[in-house]
């Protein structure tokens, strides 16, 4: 049975995690949370205006997810139920923050050529996801960024599959023209 170290035990799945939480163990979520805690908070920065927001809205989520642990219907795996109330708290943190004013892009880009070009492309990329409506952008990035299928991010989004499909290729129209922009600032040498 695959036992690792010192654990006597193996490690259980999520859903095992889950159930023992709602049994009562007081440490099965924290393990279950610690577990996708990388990714989640990957995914509340991406969904959020800023790391404040970000970090307030995974919290939300926790509370929520542990609170409702017993209405988890197995239906799904226990992580893309995680990810859906991290996307939806990061929503209504937005909506009751009426928080949509656009980040600023700095306009100080410049092509570089050491190994340090593909950190600059992440956080372009990453300034440009921030200026998208946050529907747009939790669609894409759902899909585009955290893999998922369209049929499963409709899923987690609790919209039409065919949403999905649109607010992605919105997303991705809006951010190819806002890369090109940036691309074109560099080529240009604008600087702020």
């Amino acid at each position: 049975m695959g036992y690792f170290g010192g654990s006597s035990q193996p490690q259980r799945s999520d859903a095992e995690l889950l159930a023992a939480h709602v049994a009562g163990d007081r440490y099965a979520f924290e393990e279950l949370f610690h577990r996708h805690r990388g990714q989640l908070s990957r995914l509340a920065r991406l969904t959020s205006r800023s790391g404040e927001d970000a970090a307030d809205a995974l919290q939300d989520a926790m509370l929520s997810a542990h609170r409702g642990a017993a209405s988890f219907r197995n239906d799904a795996a226990v992580s893309s139920w995680l990810y859906r109330i991290v996307v939806n708290a990061c929503l209504d943190r937005l909506r009751r923050n009426k928080h949509h004013v656009y980040v600023r892009l700095e306009d100080d880009i410049h092509p570089v050529t050491d190994a340090t070009s593909r950190t600059d492309t992440a956080v372009v990329v990453q300034r440009a996801l921030m200026r998208l409506p946050v529907h747009q952008r939790a669609a894409v990035v759902a899909v585009d960024m955290q893999g998922y299928s369209v049929a499963d991010a409709a899923r987690l989004l609790g919209v039409p599959q065919g949403t999905v499909k649109s607010r992605c290729a919105r997303a991705r129209a809006r951010l190819a023209l806002m890369l090109r922009y940036f691309e074109h600032d560099a080529e240009q040498g604008v600087a702020g």
